[in-house]
């Protein structure tokens, strides 16, 4: 399998203990990538200084995604693409699809927004 991408709401069910053995393997394997948007969101949450530096310790071992300015001219298309379509994607939520598109990654996400991308482009779900 190619990479993988863990969407913000998994990494927060992942940190309160729920079980996710391919989240487990992929970090086993050092398959999973991170996207710049998901560090911010995890980083927004209200922690202690412990916590927010074992966070950041743990964030900085995964695979780091830099995101050029090609990806975001493809962010905003994307996001025009799908509202000529009559679906509103958030900027962030767009930034995640396309930057699985672009690595060819894999996105695990219990949200059902990238449902509906998936439908339509070559978003590839776990």
């Amino acid at each position: 399998m190619s990479g993988i991408v863990v969407d913000t709401s998994i990494w927060i069910d992942y940190f309160k203990g729920i079980s996710f053995p391919i989240v487990d393997d992929s970090l086993k394997e050092g398959s999973l990538s991170l996207s710049p948007i998901i560090v911010s969101e995890l980083l927004s949450a209200k922690l202690n200084p412990n916590s927010k530096k074992q966070l950041i310790d743990f964030l900085l071992d995964l695979k780091f995604i830099n995101c050029d300015f090609s990806h975001w001219i493809r962010v905003g298309e994307l996001r025009s693409f799908f509202a000529r379509k009559g679906i509103t994607i958030s900027t962030p939520d767009a930034h995640i699809a396309q930057v699985c598109i672009d690595e060819d990654c894999h996105l695990i996400t219990g949200d059902k927004i990238f449902t509906q991308i998936a439908k339509v482009i070559k978003l590839k779900l776990i």
